[in-house]
This record gives structure tokens, C-alpha cells and sequence, in this order.
């Protein structure tokens, strides 16, 4: 039962002129702000009424009625420390509801119905709308909206919504919302671990980016360093074709490609024993291009398999001499 010194306290306040006087100026809306919370009171005797001054997020700066105390919603878990603000344009605007927390029960992270700061938001102030809407059936829908996911961290686990008890639009509304929240914040919370594995894997992306980078910088350098290196022997090529022609006119004929002349003429030999070692070279040659010539020969069918032993081992015979003269002269 709502206390005299309460009722007067609420006429009071709604009848100040003063500087302290409410943000409610038309006489009706009084009326119906006084029944509402006389109504709100009685039903609810762990909360008072009081006036203050509340600021708006936009900055702008009124002074409102508000009913604040505890809200008991089971034996199991803590008292709520709610504060019910009436909004300047009530009832016509659903009024602002803040949990205040505690250094013994912190809100509840990621709580549906209540932030961080403890500003509270639900179907029924979503959809407000009066005449339908009052605070009593408001503060109803709120103890049984608690009674399932109590806002405050130390309080115990509340009833899942997965599978609700429906018994009206609004409590099933509710329950959908948090159910909706829950999903969307295991979503967010596995989204935020794939983003973290896709960052770690891009900078090892970036870590192999940069080796193959240097690896590429590496080769074009040595690329570089070869091309040089060739200029340089192209230049020494020329210099030496240049010495030959001055100095030895037939050897330079004979390297620069005619096509009458041959390229053995551009070496000469010194001595006997570097004619003998020439012409030893020169015959081992033939005989390896002629063992070669009678293997596919063979292969070939072109020659029988006698003949090609016979001839195999007579050009051993021979190539040998001449091996044993290339290294006697070495």
C-alpha cells in the first residue's frame, strides 16, 4: 500500500513553481503521471518516488520525477537497484530505465536488455504506446524479463531462452529478443576469432610476400651481375680477335668462321711430340665416333653382331696406342 507521506510527496512535487519545479507543464499529463506512480507504488512498495535533474544525451538538462529502489525478482539471486525516470513527455514517451550496479554485482556482459552503463531497453519501452502502456504492467514485464536473464554477474544462471514458456505476445517478444542477442553475440564472438586467424595468416602471407620479394631482388641482382659479366667477356673476346688479326692474320681468318677455311689451321703445333699428340687426339675422336656409328648400326640391324665385335675390338687395339701416345706426351 503506497504511503501518505508519498502521495503528498508526489503532489508536492508536480504543484512546484519554484526554480526546482518538474518538466511537466500541462495539468492532464500531471494527473496521469500522479496515477501511474501512486498505481506503480503500491504495487512495487520497495520503490520511492524522488525528483532530480536528468541529462539527455543531445545535452539537454530537465527535471524529472523517477521511482527508484529494489526489484526482487527470486529467491536465488540478488536484488536489482533500478531507477524508473518519467520522461518530460510522459506518458506519451516510454520512461527511462537504469540498473545501477554495485562493487559486489557488476552488470552482466553482453546482457540483452541492459548495457554497460545500466540503461535499460526492452519490448515493452520499444513498443510503448499509451493508453495500452503503464508503468505497473511495465515493472511486471521487467521482474519476470529478469526473473529469466538477471542482469547483475554474481547472480546465478537463469532459465535458458531456447525453450520458452510462452504466456503472452509481450514475455514471448522478450524472449526472442534475448534469444536473437545470444546468437548474435556467439556469432560476433566466432567472427572475432576467424578475423584474428585471417590477420595472424596474413602477415604470414606478408612474411612470405617479403621473401619472395627479396628472393626476386636477389635474382635480378645476380641477372644483372651476369649480364655485366658477359659484357665484360663479349669486350675481352673482342680485344683478343683484335690481338689475333694483328698478330697472327691466319688464326684470326680461321676463328672468325669462313667458311673455306678450317679451324684446325688457327692451331699449330710445336715439336714432334705435339705433331704426335695432335694427330693421337685427333684419331681417338674418330675411333669413338665410329664405335658409335657401328652401335646404332647394331641397333639398327644394319651390321651383324660378329662383324661388330670384330670391329669393336680392332679399333680398341688401335685407340689404345693412340691413348698411350697422348699420355706419354703429357
Amino acid at each position: 500500500m503506497v504511503t501518505p507521506s508519498s502521495i503528498q510527496f508526489i503532489d508536492s512535487a508536480l504543484s512546484c513553481t519554484t526554480s526546482l519545479a518538474l518538466s511537466y507543464s500541462d495539468p492532464e499529463q500531471k494527473w496521469i503521471i500522479k496515477k501511474h506512480l501512486t498505481s506503480l507504488l503500491q504495487d512495487c512498495p520497495t520503490l520511492n518516488p524522488s525528483f532530480d535533474t536528468f541529462n539527455h544525451n543531445d545535452g539537454t538538462t530537465v527535471n524529472l520525477l523517477n521511482a527508484n529502489g529494489y526489484l526482487f525478482v527470486s529467491h536465488s539471486s540478488p536484488p536489482i537497484a533500478i531507477t524508473i525516470w518519467l520522461h518530460e513527455n510522459y506518458p506519451y514517451m516510454a520512461p527511462l530505465v537504469f540498473v545501477t550496479p554495485n562493487p559486489m554485482s557488476k552488470i552482466h556482459p553482453n546482457h540483452p536488455f541492459v548495457d554497460p552503463s545500466g540503461a535499460t531497453k526492452s519490448a515493452y519501452l520499444l513498443t510503448w504506446q499509451h493508453p495500452r502502456c503503464n508503468l505497473t504492467d511495465f515493472v511486471h514485464n521487467l521482474v519476470k524479463l529478469f526473473a529469466i536473464d538477471h542482469p547483475l554477474f554474481c547472480a546465478s544462471p537463469s532459465s535458458s531462452f531456447t525453450h520458452p514458456s510462452v504466456v503472452s505476445k509481450m514475455e514471448a517478444l522478450d524472449r526472442l529478443t534475448g534469444a536473437i542477442h545470444y546468437d548474435i553475440v556467439a556469432i560476433t564472438a566466432k567472427n572475432e576469432e576467424e578475423i584474428e586467424e585471417l590477420s595472424n595468416m596474413q602477415a604470414v602471407m606478408n612474411q612470405r610476400v617479403d621473401i619472395a620479394r627479396s628472393i626476386f631482388f636477389e635474382l635480378d641482382r645476380e641477372r644483372s651481375a651476369l649480364k655485366g659479366k658477359v659484357k665484360e667477356l663479349t669486350e675481352e673476346a673482342d680485344v683478343l680477335m683484335n690481338w689475333l688479326r694483328v698478330h697472327e692474320p691466319k688464326a684470326a681468318v680461321a676463328t672468325a668462321g669462313g667458311e673455306d677455311d678450317d679451324i684446325d689451321d688457327a692451331f699449330e703445333a710445336v715439336g714432334k711430340v705435339s705433331n704426335l699428340m695432335l694427330d693421337s687426339l685427333a684419331a681417338d675422336g674418330a675411333i669413338e665416333d665410329l664405335i658409335y656409328a657401328l652401335d646404332k648400326a647394331v641397333e639398327l640391324g644394319v651390321v651383324t653382331f660378329d662383324v661388330y665385335i670384330r670391329q669393336v675390338r680392332k679399333l680398341a687395339r688401335e685407340q689404345f696406342f693412340h691413348r698411350h701416345n697422348i699420355y706419354a706426351s703429357d
